[in-house]
C-alpha cells in the first residue's frame, strides 16, 4: 500500500522560511544560529546580515559579539567561504566540515602529504594558542615549528607565490584550531577558537537537521549545493537519516523529524538584504525565489548573493545599493515592477531600519542601480 506524503505548498514553505529567518532574535549569536551562519567574505555584509535579524541590532553590536564577547566567530563555513557562526555551534560545524569528502587541486610536488598536513595543523594550533597573529607572524611560527619545507613558495596565487603551508588554513579552521581574530589596523589576524569537533556522523546528522529547519523542505541536492559537497555523497547521507518525506509542490522533499508543521498565513514583509545574505543563497528552488526577470537582474550567471536584493513577501523583487558619505547613506532601490502602497510604506520603514543598522542617516531614491555584481 502506498503511503501518502504530507503536502507542502510553495507559500507554506516560503512563510516558514521567512518567519524563521526574520523573526527578530535577542542576540547576534541567536540570529546566526537561526540562519545556519551568515556569509562574511565581505565583513560588513556579514555584520549587516546578523544585525537586521536582531532586535535593535547594529553593526557595532555584531562587532562587539565578535571581538569582545566572542559569542560569534568568523571562520570558514559552508562552501569553504568565510562565515559568522555562533561560538556555541562550533563543535557541530567543525565536526561536520571535517567529515566532508575533500580533494586537493594542487599537483604532486606542491600538494601537502597527509603527514605534512598534520604537522602544519599542529603548528598552527600551537602558534595561536593564547595569541592573535597576523599572517606573517603565523608564517614565521609555522615554518619554525614544522620545518623549512612548509615555507617553500610553491602555490600560485594572485600573480605571486604562496608558501606551501597555507594549503592547510582551511583544514585548521575545520579542525577547530583557527578562526579570524580582530583586524590589527589593516592586517587580518588569526586566533584559536578552542573548540573540540563533534564526531563526524553526529555532526553531519545535526547539520542536516539545522539546514532543513532554516531552509526546508529540502533535498539531498539542495543540501549539497548549500554546503558545497558532492551530490552523490549528500544523497547517501540523506538516505541514512530519519528524515520526514513531504510532497513539496508535487516533488519529494524532506524536513527534520518532529518539524513538519507549516504556517497557514502567507509570507509578508519587505527587507533589504545585503551582499551574500544567507536567505538568498540558501532558499531553493532559486527559480522561485528569483522569479521572472529577477533571475537575470539579481543573479550573476545563476549565482546568488552578488547583488544586494529587495525581498518582498519572501521572494526577490528588486536590487538596491547604498553609498555612504559621512553619516549620510544614499540608498537606491530598483524594483522589477512598480511597488504598491503597502510595499512602498514597508520599504520606508525598512530604510529607517537600515539607518539604525548602519548607524547613519539614510536617504531613499527609487530608480536604476548602476552598480554591477560583486565578484
Amino acid at each position: 500500500m502506498q503511503v501518502s506524503r504530507p503536502a507542502v505548498s510553495w507559500d507554506q514553505a516560503l512563510a516558514r522560511r521567512v518567519e524563521r529567518h526574520f523573526t527578530p532574535r535577542d542576540t547576534p549569536a541567536a540570529a546566526a544560529h537561526a540562519i545556519s551562519g551568515a556569509q562574511a567574505q565581505i565583513p560588513s555584509a556579514g555584520e549587516h546580515s546578523l544585525a537586521l535579524r536582531v532586535v535593535g541590532g547594529t553593526r557595532t553590536g555584531v562587532q562587539d559579539a565578535l571581538w569582545n564577547e566572542r559569542s560569534v566567530v568568523r571562520t570558514h563555513g559552508p562552501r569553504g567561504t568565510v562565515h559568522l557562526l555562533p561560538a556555541a555551534d562550533l563543535p557541530l560545524w567543525t565536526g561536520a566540515l571535517s567529515a566532508l569528502p575533500s580533494t586537493s587541486p594542487m599537483p604532486d610536488g606542491v600538494r601537502l602529504t597527509p603527514e605534512q598536513t598534520e604537522a602544519v595543523v599542529a603548528a598552527i594550533g600551537a602558534a595561536l594558542d593564547g595569541n592573535d597573529l597576523t599572517l606573517d607572524e603565523l608564517h614565521e611560527q609555522v615554518v619554525a615549528t614544522a620545518g623549512p619545507w612548509a615555507g617553500d613558495l610553491v602555490m600560485p596565487a594572485f600573480q605571486t607565490m604562496w608558501p606551501r603551508w597555507r594549503q592547510a588554513l582551511g583544514t585548521a579552521a575545520r579542525r577547530g584550531v583557527l578562526c579570524f581574530g580582530p583586524n590589527r589596523g589593516r592586517a587580518v589576524t588569526y586566533a584559536h577558537p578552542h573548540t573540540t569537533p563533534l564526531p563526524g556522523p553526529e555532526a553531519l546528522r545535526d547539520l542536516v537537521f539545522r539546514y532543513l529547519w532554516s531552509y526546508g523542505p529540502g533535498t539531498a541536492r539542495t543540501f549539497a549545493q548549500w554546503l558545497g559537497a558532492p551530490p552523490a555523497w549528500s544523497a547517501e547521507l540523506f538516505a541514512g537519516l530519519p528524515l520526514v518525506e513531504v510532497d513539496f509542490e508535487g516533488a519529494p522533499a524532506w524536513v527534520a523529524p518532529g518539524d513538519d508543521t507549516f504556517a497557514a498565513e502567507p509570507p509578508s514583509g519587505v527587507r533589504l538584504l545585503p551582499y551574500f545574505d544567507a536567505y538568498g543563497i540558501g532558499a531553493m528552488p532559486r527559480t522561485r525565489v528569483f522569479p521572472g526577470a529577477m533571475a537575470q537582474r539579481a543573479l550573476a550567471n545563476g549565482q546568488a548573493g552578488n547583488f544586494p536584493v529587495v525581498l518582498v513577501d519572501g521572494v526577490v523583487a528588486g536590487v538596491w545599493h547604498q553609498k555612504r558619505g559621512g553619516r549620510r547613506i544614499a540608498v537606491t532601490v530598483e524594483f522589477g515592477a512598480d511597488p504598491d502602497a503597502r510595499v512602498r510604506a514597508a520599504l520606508d520603514r525598512e530604510v529607517e531600519r537600515l539607518g539604525v543598522i548602519l548607524e547613519g542617516v539614510p536617504a531613499l531614491t527609487l530608480g536604476p542601480v548602476a552598480v554591477g555584481p560583486h565578484a
